[in-house]
C-alpha cells in the first residue's frame, strides 16, 4: 500500500468517526427532548387531572346550591340551563384541547440542528443514473 492510500484510507477513517460522532450526539439530543416531552406531559397531565376532580367538586356544588335555591316551579329551567352551559363548556375546552394537540412541532431542536448540519455541508451533488 502506498502513501497515498494510507493517507486516503486514514482521511476516509476519520471522516467515518466524525460522522459517527455528530450521528451520537444528535441521537441524544433528541433523547434528551423525548426525556424532557415525557416529563412536561407527565406534569401536565397531573396539573389537568387535579384541576378537573376540584373543577367538577366545585360545580356539583354550586349547582345544587343554585337548583335549591331556585324557586320549586322553575327548578327544571334552572336545571336545564345549567346543563347546557356545562355542555357548550364542555365542547369549547375539547376543541381548544385539539387546537393545542394539533399546534407545535415535536422536536423542533433536532430538526433545526439537522437543518443547520446539512446547510453547513453544501449542497449535495447528485450524479444522474444514464440509461
Amino acid at each position: 500500500m502506498t502513501d497515498t492510500n494510507k493517507g486516503l484510507s486514514a482521511s476516509l477513517r476519520r471522516l467515518a468517526a466524525q460522522g459517527l460522532d455528530l450521528l451520537q450526539l444528535r441521537l441524544e439530543l433528541l433523547g434528551t427532548e423525548l426525556e424532557q416531552e415525557k416529563i412536561k406531559a407527565g406534569a401536565a397531565l397531573l396539573g389537568l387531572l387535579m384541576g378537573v376532580l376540584l373543577c367538577a367538586v366545585a360545580l356539583v356544588l354550586l349547582c345544587l346550591t343554585a337548583v335549591l335555591l331556585t324557586p320549586p316551579p322553575w327548578r327544571w329551567l334552572c336545571a336545564l340551563g345549567l346543563g347546557l352551559g356545562f355542555a357548550a363548556g364542555g365542547v369549547w375546552l375539547m376543541r381548544g384541547a385539539l387546537a393545542m394537540l394539533r399546534s407545535g412541532q415535536p422536536f423542533a431542536a433536532s430538526l433545526a440542528e439537522l437543518r443547520r448540519d446539512r446547510a453547513a455541508l453544501g449542497p449535495v451533488e447528485r450524479e444522474d443514473a444514464g440509461p
